[in-house]
């Protein structure tokens, strides 16, 4: 196919996001996997995708007796509630819920993906939102995604909003859209309610791909709207700060998901401070949030780190 020719199933895409985001983002892709796939060694650069590693984690877990807990830990999915406070919070949205779900990785195990499922089904929200990484692998099919995320789909309540993470392909967008799930690729909507109105806004990939634009996503939001930010990762707490939103939510570090005692991360896959890789965080007016995730990447595990659902609670102040 021509590198520079768009994709049948996209092609309505291009009025949305623009021709050069279309070509950025499947270019880098199609870069992304010509490098994992033909490149001997490049495998090195995606722990994601190094099966040694998985090995090695999988080894050291046995050997530590931890490996059957680790895996069940990975299906105790906890139901967190966050209040957030803001000040100019318009009347209407007081005790407005927003269920917060990311890190899906609805490919990695069937079983995850059920106890996601079973958890969300009694839930009481008024918006659900997904900051992105559906699937476990950074390449390849998306039948298996797309299949898993109807699962998941099937107990949730609309409205429904999203973005796309660094394992996911911009190829997933009509798939997950004839599901119901809006992804919002650098741009805003705007919710309303009792004659009030709350902006929430989305980025595209920011951690790999780069691809996000806050610019873009935001040049509709008035300077005095309350204003949400969806990002996958973090890092970009500074940007949305000086764009003036009020929350960001956020996700792709997984808290760790191998942790110390006390949830203290060994590692996490993030240029942000290590108090951002977790939980509430502030960074001068902007409010953030950046949820562990539900599911699992690398390997199937997750001890000091359960997996999470997390139910924003929206309060003036």
């Amino acid at each position: 196919m021509d590198p520079f020719e768009e994709p049948a199933d996209l092609a309505d895409l291009t009025a949305r996001i623009g021709r050069i985001h279309l070509r950025q983002r499947l270019g880098l892709e199609g870069d992304h996997e010509v490098f994992v796939l033909r490149r001997p060694g490049a495998h090195f650069f995606y722990p994601e995708n190094w099966y040694s590693v998985h090995g090695v984690i999988r080894a050291c877990l046995r050997l530590s007796g931890l490996y059957n807990r680790a895996q069940r830990n990975a299906r105790s999915i906890r139901v967190r509630h966050h209040p957030v406070v803001i000040p100019d919070l318009p009347s209407a949205f007081n005790g407005y819920r927003i269920l917060h779900l990311s890190d899906l990785h609805v490919d990695m195990e069937r079983r995850n993906t059920h106890a996601i499922s079973e958890q969300v089904r009694e839930l009481k929200y008024d918006l659900c939102v997904l900051t992105g990484d559906y699937r476990a692998r950074t390449f390849g099919p998306i039948d298996q995604v797309l299949a898993g995320m109807a699962t998941i789909r099937l107990q949730l309540q609309e409205p429904i909003y999203g973005v796309l993470g660094n394992h996911d392909t911009l190829r997933l967008v009509p798939g997950l859209e004839k599901l119901g799930i809006r992804l919002l690729l650098n741009e805003a909507i705007v919710i309303e309610r009792a004659g009030q109105s709350l902006h929430l806004a989305g980025v595209d990939d920011a951690h790999y791909y780069q691809v996000h634009n806050i610019e873009r996503a935001s040049t509709a939001i008035p300077d005095d709207a309350v204003s949400i930010l969806l990002s996958h990762t973090p890092e970009i707490y500074r940007l949305a700060a000086h764009a003036g939103f009020n929350l960001m939510l956020s996700g792709h570090t997984h808290g760790g998901q191998i942790c110390l005692p006390g949830g203290i991360p060994i590692v996490w896959d993030a240029r942000c401070p290590r108090a951002m890789a977790a939980g509430p965080w502030r960074y001068a007016d902007l409010i953030g949030y950046t949820s562990v995730g539900a599911g699992t990447s690398v390997v199937n595990a997750r001890l000091n780190c359960p997996p999470e659902i997390t139910v924003h609670e929206l309060r003036t102040g």
